[in-house]
């Protein structure tokens, strides 16, 4: 299916929307040069071809106290159908994985994990990550800090 065909008004509307969900049409007419019922419709075409996907609350994590981000990458005994469905099944179940790939090359997943702090993890990892079906390795590195997250980026290519 070939992507839908986005001019600089429908990026201009994505970038507003991103950075706040909450704004009516008649705001974003403040960033977008069009009217508010342009605006409307240009967002119901966007929804449609599912690259506006849902509206959601930005969380900071820090202020919830998980102060800590872990990578976490996982190799499997194997690859079998029945063992990426179990482990996958077993990820979703674990509210502290935020994020889950599968991925090429050496490991077969990473895995994006928050905690309170060390002791928080340590206990994540005893009792959750180190028993997910089929784990043959799981190695974790912790960010120091964040230095980019641009959730932009793609749409500055579009």
């Amino acid at each position: 299916m070939k992507p839908k065909e986005i001019d600089a008004f429908d990026r201009a509307i994505i970038k507003a929307l991103a950075q706040n969900g909450r704004l009516t049409q008649l705001h974003l007419a403040d960033f977008v040069p069009l009217s508010p019922t342009a605006i409307a419709r240009r967002i119901r075409a966007l929804e449609e071809a599912g690259i506006i996907s849902g509206y959601s609350a930005r969380i900071n994590r820090h202020a919830l106290g998980y102060d800590m981000t872990a990578f976490v990458r996982i190799g499997l005994k194997n690859q079998s159908e029945e063992l990426l469905t179990a482990f996958e099944q077993a990820v979703a179940a674990i509210p502290s994985i935020v994020n889950c790939y599968l991925v090429s090359g050496e490991d077969d997943y990473l895995l994006t994990v928050v905690a309170r702090d060390l002791a928080d993890y340590e206990q994540l990892h005893k009792q959750q990550l180190s028993r997910l079906p089929g784990l043959a390795k799981l190695n974790s590195n912790f960010a120091l800090r964040g230095v980019l997250d641009n959730p932009f980026a793609a749409l500055e290519r579009a």
